[in-house]
């Protein structure tokens, strides 16, 4: 969770004819699944693409991340370019101890949406509360379970013929044989 203060300001809305007048306001934030579900639910597209948002994207993103309530809607008219700073730092921290040594064993990052991110959870049976967590915690969380659920790999040639050695000893005694 982040708190942003967002300073006293005014301006002028060009769409009412009017002066806005706002005194400030300290909001919480939390990215997580529940906030990019809501966000992609409104603008029907990939959040986690690797193309770039428009600024009022991004400010929209910010109030589905927002868990604070009874929050002036100006709130997001105001937020400063330190604000989204914050926020994008925010969202960027791995916000776990976890790292992998082979990136082939993280998930594929091509298209990942809420639904397929649900779907993980529901694969690996993590619990719905953790929805709440911060994304990037749930996604470490994911590509653990992906890790610790794969076959054993390969074995190397040495592994293989220490393996066939064994067995055939063990055979050999097992019928008596010399052979």
């Amino acid at each position: 969770m982040l708190k942003i203060v967002i300073p006293p300001n005014e301006a002028f809305d060009e769409t009412t004819n009017e002066f806005i007048s706002f005194k400030g306001q300290t909001i919480q934030i939390e990215h997580s699944l529940v906030s990019l579900s809501k966000w992609e639910s409104k603008w029907h597209k990939p959040f986690l693409s690797k193309g770039e948002k428009t600024t009022e994207e991004t400010i929209d993103y910010v109030r589905c991340m927002t868990i604070t309530q009874n929050v002036d809607p100006n709130v997001y008219k105001f937020v400063t370019s330190d604000n989204v700073k914050s926020i994008e730092a925010y969202i960027d921290e791995r916000m776990t101890a976890t790292t992998f040594n082979n990136p082939k064993q993280t998930i594929n990052k091509s298209i990942i949406t809420a639904e397929i991110i649900y779907y993980w959870m529901i694969t690996f049976n993590i619990p719905f509360e953790c929805q709440k967590w911060h994304l990037n915690r749930l996604l470490t969380l994911i590509n653990v379970c992906s890790a610790k659920s794969q076959p054993p790999g390969k074995m190397n040639k040495k592994e293989i013929m220490s393996r066939n050695a064994s067995l055939n000893a063990a055979r050999k005694q097992a019928l008596g044989t010399k052979g």
